[in-house]
């Protein structure tokens, strides 16, 4: 498979490290970290969504973790040599290339065994990466997880298939409490800090605008912000939605001038503790939208 990482400072420090990790491996040094302890996959994963179906489907039968620390900014991400070796050791490691430089170029100097590109799987649309808030689409990705997991592990591959089928028996019944949650809300506008909620709108039939673009790095230009309160002069929006993982300085800024309320979002973007509920925080996350969509 070939990656095309995005180019930062994060990337260039950690391909360094990796590839000073794999030279001392090459050696003969003796290894930093212990090899696993049994004889189950070691998986690791290159984002939250990803870490959390690989839990659910793995079970027991094999480790799932995270290439980053929880609370990691996925934007910046910047992983530590014994990240990077852990990465370059995996059995396994599902990825979703273009999300995280830094992963994206230690997996290109470390070559693991296995690597699953979930792109295709994801169905992903133009430049915005995160399929995980259309909670079908996680599920297709959960197949494609099953199946690497079945293939690397075939003594094991009833156990992975069937809580894959649980897992998609979980987000389609989570698909169905956002769709007739947001039924009343069909062509609603869903202003956020940045358009991290492209795949939330369209299967929802919300009308997403972000005071930022899909980097929420990126500072908004004075046209965008026009482009902001004209919308919600026009429609009568009610809430401004900033994030857990983004700054909010701006849209609350916005808010405080058109008068509007202000509601908290998660993209579940950062790195979580292991066993984090991502169905969860999406029901947290319906309930803030029918609080404070514009809805019939």
């Amino acid at each position: 498979m070939t990656l095309t990482p995005r180019v930062s400072s994060a990337a260039v420090a950690t391909s360094a490290a990796a590839a000073l990790l794999l030279l001392t491996a090459c050696s003969g040094a003796p290894p930093q970290d212990d090899a696993p302890a049994d004889e189950r996959l070691d998986v690791v994963t290159a984002a939250y969504p990803l870490q959390y179906v690989t839990e659910r489907i793995a079970g027991d039968d094999a480790t799932a973790t995270s290439a980053l620390s929880a609370g990691t900014d996925v934007h910046e991400a910047e992983l530590a040599p014994s990240q990077a070796l852990r990465l370059s050791r995996a059995d396994l490691v599902v990825a979703l290339p273009g999300l995280q430089a830094g992963v994206d170029a230690a997996l290109s100097d470390a070559a693991p065994e296995r690597v699953v590109d979930v792109t295709e799987a994801a169905a992903l649309d133009g430049d915005d990466l995160h399929f995980w808030l259309d909670p079908l689409r996680l599920a297709d990705v959960g197949d494609e997880v099953a199946g690497a997991l079945a293939a690397a592990d075939p003594d094991r591959a009833d156990g992975y298939r069937q809580r894959a089928a649980q897992l998609r028996t979980d987000l389609t019944a989570l698909d169905q409490r956002y769709a007739d949650g947001l039924a009343p809300c069909r062509g609603a506008s869903l202003v956020t800090s940045h358009e991290a909620f492209g795949y939330l709108a369209d299967r929802y039939g919300l009308q997403q605008l972000g005071v930022a673009g899909l980097d929420p790095e990126v500072e908004p230009t004075p046209a965008r912000l026009r482009a902001v309160v004209e919308q919600v002069q026009d429609t009568g929006v009610r809430t401004l939605y900033f994030e857990t993982e983004a700054t909010d300085a701006v849209t609350r800024a916005l808010a405080s001038r058109l008068g509007t309320a202000t509601g908290v979002l998660d993209p579940m973007e950062s790195a979580r503790e292991p066993g984090a509920d991502l169905v969860a925080t999406a029901d947290a996350n319906l309930r803030a939208l029918t609080d404070g969509l514009v809805c019939s």
